[in-house]
């Protein structure tokens, strides 16, 4: 069918003498039937410098990186260092695209993730995006109903736009038994690899039919959080050229077997440059930076997760969620594979989130939550 079509704009140039409209252009024309709310974000594919390491210690253990976490987090003759170039979702006010939507402090724990898409079953989400990005890119949604022009595979060049329409339909939404909201991904579908490496993936939060508050969120839950364990190939990402150039000295002296640390056994561990490349995240972060991880005893939490250019497990300490009508504290995490479950928020502290992986641990792939005291005016609600 995409050679068909991609023959027909051809035969159109040659024997009509005019320049057909892009295929990925002539793809948005045929949009599936609208019913319901519908619902439109603005998104755009920007660049951005993104900082997986951003404070100055580990978070988790309150101390200075140690020897190992250092070869991610501090730049060197032979590493490029805790920042890189990147693209990563951004949602706009309107179709101008010149005013960023500020993100409320109760989402900054995304961090690299885009923005959150919600919906209900029956609305239909019109994205229109634009690409600011300097290679062509996309957006894939996972879970929605969708015609062949807003699959999200065709390329977006750089500097145009381009509007998907999906519809929630019942196979988008919450099945009997699972919680009243489900999480689905959003990517870049260009080259699937390399742009999920270069950090364009987001969250898109879908909800039963009437089960939303006024301002979105679900009815049942207290505290909504996104937490995907986000490998970040950056060998893999169209912006490793331009990283190298950034912040190697002499990138054609550039040691790719240069940089050795001491592992738990004392033995000397070859690290080499592509593995300071390979970044285990939560949203972004590794050593502990993840940040607003925070509730309060005796709220219901719904934890939204999943894996990404890797097999993961999450592991929470101190607290169990419920998955499968089971009580469990790790969930197992494919790649793209995403779960929804809730937890009630007990023993207040800080605790450890993390990847139960013990070589992803090892990279950094681990922050913290806390759960701040409750006030004793109430007893704490089960979730539905």
């Amino acid at each position: 069918m995409q050679r068909r079509a991609a023959a027909l704009v051809m035969t159109a140039f040659l024997v009509g003498g005019v320049t057909a409209e892009p295929l990925w252009a002539q793809r948005g024309t045929h949009q599936p039937q609208i019913s319901g709310t519908i619902r439109t974000y603005y998104i755009a594919a920007d660049e951005v410098d993104w900082n997986y390491a951003p404070s100055d210690h580990d978070h988790m253990t309150g101390k200075p990186y140690d020897e190992k976490a250092r070869y991610w987090t501090e730049k060197g003759p032979d590493r490029i260092g805790p920042i890189y170039r990147k693209a990563v979702y951004h949602e706009y006010t309107d179709a101008s695209f010149t005013t960023l939507r500020v993100r409320p402090a109760a989402w900054e724990h995304l961090g690299v993730l885009g923005p959150v898409i919600r919906g209900e079953v029956g609305d239909t989400i019109k994205v229109v995006f634009k690409n600011h990005a300097r290679f062509p890119f996309s957006v894939h949604a996972h879970g929605v109903k969708y015609d062949e022009g807003s699959a999200g595979v065709e390329p977006v060049p750089p500097g145009a736009t381009f509007t998907y329409t999906w519809e929630v339909d019942p196979r988008a939404g919450p099945q009997p038994g699972e919680p009243s909201s489900k999480l689905w991904l959003y990517h870049s579908h260009v080259n699937e690899q390399r742009d999920v490496a270069a950090g364009l993936l987001g969250p898109m939060l879908i909800s039963a039919k009437g089960t939303l508050k006024p301002d979105g969120t679900p009815r049942d839950v207290d505290r909504e959080f996104v937490v995907i364990l986000y490998t970040l190939d950056e060998q893999q990402s169209p912006y490793l050229d331009t990283n190298i150039a950034q912040h190697i000295a002499s990138p054609e002296t550039l040691k790719k077997t240069q940089p050795v640390f001491v592992d738990i056994d004392g033995q000397p561990v070859n690290i080499e440059f592509p593995l300071t490349n390979f970044r285990e995240t939560i949203n972004g972060y590794q050593f502990g930076n993840t940040p607003g991880l925070t509730m309060t005893e005796g709220e219901r939490v719904r934890w939204y997760s999943a894996g990404m250019a890797g097999t993961h497990t999450l592991h929470w300490h101190a607290n169990t969620v419920l998955l499968d009508r089971s009580s469990v504290d790790i969930v197992p995490l494919s790649a793209a594979e995403m779960h929804t479950t809730d937890m009630v928020a007990q023993s207040p502290g800080t605790w450890m989130i993390h990847c139960h992986v013990e070589g992803h641990l090892a990279l950094g792939m681990y922050g913290h939550y806390t759960v701040e005291g409750a006030k004793k005016t109430g007893v704490i609600t089960q979730p539905r």
